[in-house]
């Protein structure tokens, strides 16, 4: 039998799926918690979004690799070690090289442990495919995810501070203090606002696209 290509149009859409019509935020409606909570600024947004992608293709890759070693009745617990050793390596490599990101990122980070996405697709892909497919369908999947939080961060952190990664972006000048007309909309940077931009962007997706993979 042929052996498949890495970079086939199979393990290609892996890649891009999640990107789009299989977004596991806005179509399958994993990680929400996490997107709504870390999105105030855009730089912990893609902190935790890089996190997050390593960790589900790590796992994934580890897990494909022992999917045939692993009594079925114990899989969730090996699952659980093999999630929670990368999460605290994680942690300890955003503690030691990007402290102030750790600070705001807070328990989140922790959580990872729990996010959805990541035992969802061990559970849905890893566990039935080889290590190379499983290793993309994870870098996809953290990629739809850290897509999400990118896009929000950058809506309310720009609307809500007039900042992009902590630079200046809104001249100081345009804002009613300084004698201009703009002033930072506080609603952006509060939790009901991330949200609404979620459930914008999910309506948009949504009446662009009619097939959207739901399972």
């Amino acid at each position: 039998m042929e052996k498949e290509s890495l970079f086939s149009a199979k393990n290609l859409k892996l890649l891009t799926d999640p990107l789009g019509r299989s977004n596991p935020v806005t179509v399958l409606v994993l990680g929400v918690c996490s997107a709504l909570a870390v999105t105030v600024k855009l730089e912990p947004a893609v902190v935790m979004a890089i996190s997050v992608t390593v960790v589900i293709a790590v796992s994934s890759v580890v897990m494909s690799l022992l999917r045939n070693t692993i009594p079925n009745r114990i899989r969730i617990i090996v699952q659980l070690v093999v999630v929670s050793l990368l999460v605290i390596l994680v942690d300890q490599v955003l503690r030691a090289f990007a402290y102030d990101v750790s600070k705001q990122l807070s328990v989140f980070v922790g959580l990872i442990i729990t996010n959805c996405i990541v035992m969802g697709r061990i559970e849905a892909f890893a566990l039935g495919n080889k290590p190379w497919p499983s290793f993309v369908d994870g870098i996809g999947n953290g990629l739809g995810y850290g897509l999400i939080l990118v896009v929000v961060g950058f809506v309310r952190e720009l609307l809500g501070s007039g900042t992009l990664w902590g630079y200046r972006i809104i001249p100081s000048s345009f804002y009613i203090a300084n004698g201009g007309v703009y002033e930072n909309n506080g609603l952006v940077i509060l939790p009901p606002m991330a949200l609404i931009l979620l459930g914008i962007i999910i309506w948009i997706q949504r009446s662009r696209n009619k097939n959207l993979v739901e399972s």
